[in-house]
């Protein structure tokens, strides 16, 4: 009976173990729920966060010179290659605004849970307005004419109250 129940803890520890594709238009609330959920030693992959890391910044810098976009992107690219690897490890949590359908049919062959953070558009746009560079606002726009309320989410999060002050 004691090997039956080992056996069963090991399963849950499989199902505990997961990606988890987090969604949202910029000044969501994102990168502050990742942190929310997130423990030492799980794989969070943020492009704020890893641009930021390969410069001199400050840690909620949001405007990137082209070259650094461009590195970023690749080590990004590098780290979900590499994270997919490890998801049934530790838990992996993956910032991606607007992931395409074939990111998503990717993300769901690997057993992805897929969460959308969005306050409300009008939340968004008083956040980006404040704290984003004006860039974002047509990012923004195109957020929510193309992911609206059709989020290809397995939950989505409104999160009416502050996620963080901003």
């Amino acid at each position: 009976m004691e090997k039956d129940h080992a056996a069963t803890a090991s399963n849950v520890e499989d199902v505990v173990r997961m990606l988890t594709v987090v969604t949202g238009p910029p000044a969501s609330g994102k990168s502050t729920w990742v942190r929310q959920q997130a423990k030492a030693g799980d794989i969070v992959i943020d492009f704020d966060t890893l641009a930021n890391a390969l410069t001199v910044a400050e840690f909620d810098n949001h405007e990137h010179p082209r070259h650094l976009v461009n590195v970023a992107k690749a080590a990004r690219t590098a780290a979900i290659g590499e994270a997919l690897k490890h998801s049934t490890d530790v838990d992996v949590y993956l910032l991606h605004s607007t992931p395409g359908a074939e990111a998503l049919r990717r993300y769901r062959r690997q057993g992805a849970r897929i969460v959308t953070i969005d306050p409300g558009e009008h939340i968004v746009r008083e956040r980006c307005k404040r704290l984003r560079p004006s860039a974002m606002l047509p990012v923004v726009d195109r957020w929510y004419r193309e992911q609206g309320d059709s989020h290809a989410s397995d939950h989505v999060v409104s999160a009416s109250r502050r996620s963080r002050e901003w």
